[in-house]
């Protein structure tokens, strides 16, 4: 990458994406499951405080991860519903105290498909699977076509609401992720077969999601730049996705990359230096006219100073940083330098840094973060426990 150090694209530049919004910095608190609703698909105190705290913090933009347009195929049970079971007037309040002083929050939009949550799902991904990892049912193609109707309902909704623009998730193995891996997509008809096929019904619920919302409301996509799974999205399919992306509507493409399939290596496996997915970046600019964000790998301030020079992306996506620090996009507008210090861990698990980072949420939006202390075992009990007292709600209200 050549960095051209006398640009005027700064971190502290606006951003006017296609649709006339404007995103205030080049900062943006990136999606993460946080899985901190109330078990019906709704807001807690904890959850609104938290990204209220983020906006005060000085983030252009936060995204909420995991917001289900179907209550049958969600994530966790904590994860926020956009359908007629919703309360309005919680959403109307997550909005309100988030969407202030000309931050955005933004609903990721998505299902998880193959790997929704069993206790209260019974998983469907684009293609039957039984393998020893996962196992799941195939969807119909009556299924697949109400999905573009099921996702503009759901940002119409987001809108409604008031949130100031939606995500669709395409990133990171759920449902539309699926559908752009060989891995899980062995579709033989026009939803499968090559990367048009395999894209199809992300570019159907773009547009349906565009004609529901009209001109002026954002809508990004979060994608992969690869599965980093044998047989899963490789970089030259994604480089595909992206140069259709760039003939619809979208105001934003979030690049990200890795999967939660069982066993798939770590975003951070091999790239120790910067920013995970900057060398996809690279190329994709090459290619699209839309603005890109990138998110994960980010540790300083210099370097993220660097990226948005080059013109290599136009946002950049912090995740776990703003969890250690909620103030960290006003440190870093204000000139503050120096890295930031990920906690270390003797031992790591599966699921437990995500677990971690998640009851570290809730600390934050309980205005405790400063006595948060937590091992992984602990968090990664704490995490599942909290999903599993939450499903007789979850089925009580959806069922």
């Amino acid at each position: 990458m050549t960095i051209n150090s006398g640009t005027t694209q700064h971190i502290q530049n606006e951003l006017k994406l296609p649709c006339g919004a404007i995103l205030k910095n080049r900062l943006t608190k990136a999606p993460m499951s946080d899985s901190l609703g109330d078990g019906e698909g709704n807001p807690t105190e904890a959850q609104i405080r938290l990204y209220e705290r983020l906006a005060e913090g000085g983030a252009a933009l936060s995204i909420i991860g995991e917001v289900q347009v179907d209550f049958h195929f969600p994530e966790k049970t904590g994860n926020l519903v956009l359908g007629p079971n919703s309360n309005n007037k919680l959403l109307e309040e997550l909005t309100d105290r988030a969407v202030i002083e000309g931050a955005h929050l933004w609903a990721q939009l998505g299902r998880a498909g193959a790997f929704s949550y069993i206790p209260i799902s019974n998983p469907k991904g684009p293609s039957p699977l039984n393998l020893e990892e996962l196992k799941c049912a195939g969807m119909s193609i009556d299924e697949i076509q109400a999905l573009p109707s099921m996702y503009a309902k759901a940002a119409m909704h987001a809108k409604k609401v008031g949130f100031s623009g939606v995500l669709i998730h395409a990133g990171h193995g759920f449902l539309l992720s699926q559908f752009l891996s060989p891995l899980f997509n062995r579709r033989t008809d026009g939803y499968g077969g090559s990367i048009e096929g395999r894209s199809r019904i992300i570019l159907e619920i773009i547009k349906e999601v565009r004609n529901a919302v009209g001109p002026s409301f954002p809508i990004g996509i979060r994608v992969n730049s690869s599965d980093m799974l044998e047989g899963g999205l490789m970089q030259e399919n994604a480089l595909e996705m992206v140069r259709l992306l760039n003939e619809t509507s979208l105001d934003l493409i979030d690049i990200s990359g890795g999967t939660y399939f069982p066993g798939a290596k770590a975003c951070s496996d091999g790239s120790s230096q910067g920013p995970y997915f900057l060398e996809f970046a690279e190329r994709a600019r090459k290619i699209t006219n839309i603005p890109l964000m990138l998110s994960g790998g980010f540790k300083s301030r210099e370097l993220a100073m660097d990226i948005i020079a080059s013109g290599v992306v136009d946002m950049i996506g912090l995740g776990r940083g703003m969890i250690l620090d909620p103030q960290l996009p006003n440190d870093w507008l204000n000139g503050k330098d120096g890295n930031i210090e990920f906690p270390k861990f003797n031992k790591t698990i599966p699921g437990g840094i995500t677990a971690w980072y998640s009851m570290r949420q809730i600390a934050i939006g309980e205005n405790r973060e400063e006595t948060f202390e937590m091992d992984l075992p602990t968090a990664i009990q704490a995490y599942e426990e909290r999903d599993a007292k939450r499903c007789d709600r979850w089925k009580k209200m959806f069922y």
